[in-house]
């Protein structure tokens, strides 16, 4: 069955038949489609040549366009951001590197470091006197109240 969108849409199953397993042709999980500047440039072109009525729409359809895709990139093109029309990369942009503060916070990690240590070893060796000591010190219990 073939729905009005071209996607093809899977046969109703029978009641207490197995499921059908998925179509391995379809991945997962969409990814975003880019389009290089030199791919919008062209396909602004050939949208800009279309003159009879249904070229643009037979263009879109074989491209897998919409028509806001050809608008915000003639937006673009008009405005003289041809740099816009490149990908771009989505999410936060890395903030840049200070080397001198980098430095600076890796030597100040070593110093942290050491101080932990040696703050360990002297917490070792507390337990290890109050071990010792408890050893040698008589127990309360023998003695009684007072």
């Amino acid at each position: 069955m073939s729905g009005t969108n071209g996607i093809v849409n899977p046969v109703p199953a029978v009641r207490g038949s197995a499921p059908t397993p998925p179509d391995s042709e379809v991945p997962e999980r969409a990814h975003r489609r880019q389009f290089t500047a030199a791919y919008k440039l062209r396909v602004l072109d050939e949208a800009d040549a279309c003159s009879a009525p249904g070229q643009l729409g037979a263009l879109l359809r074989r491209e897998g366009l919409y028509s806001s895709h050809l608008s915000e990139w003639r937006r673009h093109r008009s405005q003289g951001t041809l740099a816009a029309l490149a990908p771009q990369r989505r999410g936060r942009p890395a903030a840049p590197v200070n080397s001198a503060e980098l430095t600076r916070l890796r030597q100040e990690n070593e110093r942290l470091s050491r101080q932990l240590a040696a703050a360990e070893a002297i917490i070792e060796i507390q337990k290890k006197v109050s071990s010792l000591l408890a050893l040698t010190q008589p127990s309360d219990n023998a003695g009684g109240r007072s």
